[in-house]
């Protein structure tokens, strides 16, 4: 095993990253008893820390730090098994924390910065997770070697007890964990063959569900600083306004009122409680400037999307004369579908807090982007970004919205204590009406399809047009390409064998501010896919289920093995509906998980009930079953409740008429369906699961309800739809 010492490894920038020097703030946070030194050593008795991921107590605990938020996807617990697998860490002495704000050390190793997204922590994180473990393992086992004078190849591990038979000795990791520290770092350790795992692969209880469930978690809106002030902002209903002037006097009279401030996103209230703040702002006096606004209703942008559509776009993937095909196929089909905009309608929604002292700030919130955040601290309050710490709370579910492309809620608390001046320590607050309308919601999307086929019943020709804006050119992840991925991806790269098709791309430019929803540009074009497909299938006569294996690419094994298992779960026999009841199936891939889903509906008075849905699911190695058979439900349950009831409208003169979840329903549990899931066993390394069970069932119960009916909405969702 080659080894360095740690000034060595540090200055290689090679394999793990070590060097961890935690902020002030994050030590109080998480109750770190020792000072860390330079190089990322313990002393005065305190932790052994060998990496920036990993600390173990004297008191035999083993604190892992998690570089990705919690927010209910579980990678506190997936992340934790890796590092306790290849620690051989009893369960027990598991504890997690979250990681401060350190783009270096914590960087996402797909994305070159701190950050949670697009289905990535398992994935971008099992190896190195696992070599973090191993290295502390190697150095406990060295430590205890060399006390015991033995060989270490004749030390063993096992649940948090290092042994040597021979000798008959052991020792506690918490024990040993001082003359660890002296030890030198592996640079590559090694872990674990699969043969050997006894926690990956197996349901571990998920960390945080105690605290949770006994409210004892922390979440940004239980922090409290002294003397601090909570402050709500007035913000336009319209997007794009902007402040032209404000009347303060009624709201500054406000018992609790302690000042009212402009800043560039609207005007904000400070109060010494949230209820005064709150009867401020209603009591304030807005003009807002509209001429760079959005003034149009959705029908009205609608409808310019549908004009853009009959223009050819950006070609985003092309193979054979498409158009040829098509009409020289024996049946054209064409469809349009219209996904609306859509609110991520977190339950709890966007907040910080902000404490500053002299030329030092303090932030605590829940950001998927902590670096991005707390570098817009940084720049508006002039501070130097050694002097600014960030702590990463748990957040109440994200569904991308705490992914921003700009740093929405960091700029908004750093304004806030900007005009404050001075020091102090501010809480923002967002109602679920600021959540509602405050923008970067999922784009309103129109496609544009056509099909051909051809008198045998093949399918010949396909078209795609995708008319929506761009959540990443203008942003600051635009790499200067015209293309966006993210707006079109799922219609493009199909698993399906088809000898001309073409997709095309259509950039809108709108004042509304649009962001990733989870699962991104697979919410809209799974569902136009794999509905127009169905229909396509409909019309050649074909089985829905031996149509698409049919369909399928010679080196689609993984979309073949999932939809062959559910087909065998759900006991499909080609028959779409029996008595009052109908079965839909759909197949996608997002984030490198492939998904296939059949859902059985009736027809309760005009809408969908949704009763059973069978989900076959390959994520690679299954880390942690149970979280993913729960992130499976929840984006099931999530992406029916927003098919069945929901689409964010801009009103008259722009106005967004959904501000509460009396117009933007979440789905009750009535309506959840039962769910059975099936984790196809797997050799491949961990893919994504926050958000792949989202996209299929969409078309799986449009497909059940065209069984049913006849037709499928071609607008979401169903209940505007009228269907």
């Amino acid at each position: 095993m080659t080894v360095q010492n740690r000034r060595q490894f540090l200055a290689s920038s090679a394999g793990l990253v070590i060097g961890l020097s935690l902020p002030m703030g994050a030590r109080a946070q998480s109750g770190a008893a020792a000072v860390m030194t330079e190089d990322g050593a313990s002393s005065e008795g305190g932790p052994f820390a060998p990496n920036a991921f990993v600390r173990i107590a004297p008191d035999n605990t083993v604190t892992f730090l998690c570089k990705h938020i919690e927010f209910g996807q579980g990678p506190y617990t997936g992340l934790a098994t890796l590092v306790a697998e290849e620690l051989d860490a009893s369960w027990d002495q598991m504890r997690v924390e979250s990681a401060p704000a350190n783009d270096e050390l914590y960087k996402n190793l797909f994305f070159g910065l701190q950050a949670t997204g697009g289905s990535t922590a398992m994935a971008n994180s099992f190896m190195q997770m696992r070599q973090a473990g191993a290295a502390a393992r190697a150095m406990l086992v060295a430590a205890a070697a060399e006390q015991w004078g033995v060989d270490g190849n004749e030390v063993t591990v096992s649940e948090g007890v290092v042994s040597h038979e021979g000798s008959g000795k052991s020792a506690t990791f918490g024990e040993l964990a001082e003359a660890a520290a002296q030890q030198d770092v592996p640079v590559e350790p090694a872990v674990k063959n699969p043969s050997e795992w006894t926690k990956i692969g197996t349901d571990m209880p998920k960390v945080d569900s105690r605290a949770k469930s006994t409210g004892t978690a922390t979440f940004t809106l239980d922090v409290y600083r002294e003397g601090m002030e909570t402050v709500v902002v007035r913000h336009p209903d319209i997007m794009g306004a902007k402040v032209a002037s404000f009347d303060a006097t009624e709201a500054e009279a406000v018992p609790g009122v302690t000042a009212v401030r402009q800043i560039p996103q609207g005007v904000a209230v400070y109060a010494t409680s949230t209820a005064a703040a709150l009867k401020g702002r209603e009591a304030l006096k807005v003009e807002w400037d509209t001429s760079e606004a959005e003034t149009r209703t959705s029908a009205q942008i609608v409808e310019s999307f549908r004009e853009a559509a009959q223009s050819e776009g950006l070609v985003v993937e092309e193979a054979g004369d498409s158009a040829s095909a098509i009409d020289g196929a024996e049946t054209v089909l064409e469809a349009e579908f219209v996904f609306p905009f859509l609110a991520h309608a977190t339950l709890e929604a966007m907040d910080a807090v902000l404490e500053k002292r002299g030329d030092s700030a303090e932030i605590w919130m829940g950001a998927q982007f902590p670096g991005v955040d707390k570098g817009a601290v940084v720049q508006t309050l002039g501070l130097k970004p050694e002097n600014v710490s960030m702590n990463v709370m748990y957040a109440g579910g994200s569904f991308g919205r705490r992914a921003q492309t700009i740093p929405q809620i960091g700029s908004e608390i750093a304004e806030i204590a900007k005009a404050a001046g001075g020091d102090g320590a501010w809480k923002l607050v967002w109602t679920r009406e600021d959540d509602m309308t405050g923008g970067f919601y999922r784009p309103l999307t129109v496609h544009k399809m056509r099909g051909g086929i051809d008198a045998e019943g093949n399918i010949v020709g396909w078209e795609d047009r995708v008319v929506n804006q761009s959540i990443i050119n203008g942003t600051m992840l635009d790499q200067g390409n015209p293309e966006d991925a993210t707006s079109y991806e799922g219609s493009t790269k199909m698993p399906y064998a088809l000898p001309a098709m073409k997709v095309d791309w259509v950039k809108m430019e709108l004042p509304v501010s649009v962001l990733w929803w989870r699962s991104v540009g697979h919410t809209h074009t799974a569902y136009a896919t794999e509905v127009f497909l169905d229909e396509l299938l409909e019309a050649a006569g074909k089985d829905p289920v031996q149509g698409r294996l049919d369909l399928l690419k010679d080196d689609a094994g993984r979309d073949r093995a999932v939809l062959e298992r559910v087909a065998e779960m759900a006991g499909w026999d080609g028959e779409k509906v029996k008595g009052d009841r109908a079965y839909g199936v759909a197949l996608h891939e997002s984030f490198s998980t492939y998904v296939a889903q059949i859902a059985e509906v009736s027809d309760a008075g005009g809408i969908p009930k949704v009763h059973k849905v069978w989900c076959a699911v390959d994520c690679g190695i299954a880390v942690n079953p149970n979280v993913i058979r729960a992130q499976i439900e929840g984006g099931i349950g999530f992406g029916l409740g927003t098919i069945l009831y929901n689409g964010l409208e801009l009103g008259e003169g722009g106005v967004i008429t959904q501000k509460n979840f009396d117009t933007y329903p979440l789905m009750r549990i009535p309506d959840m369906p039962e769910i059975e899931v099936e984790i196809i066993a797997s050799e491949a390394d961990p893919t994504g699961i926050g958000e792949p069970g989202t996209p299929p069932i969409g078309p799986a119960v449009a497909n059940a309800w065209r069984a049913l009916t006849g037709s499928a909405p071609r607008e979401l969702p169903f209940k505007k739809a009228g269907v």
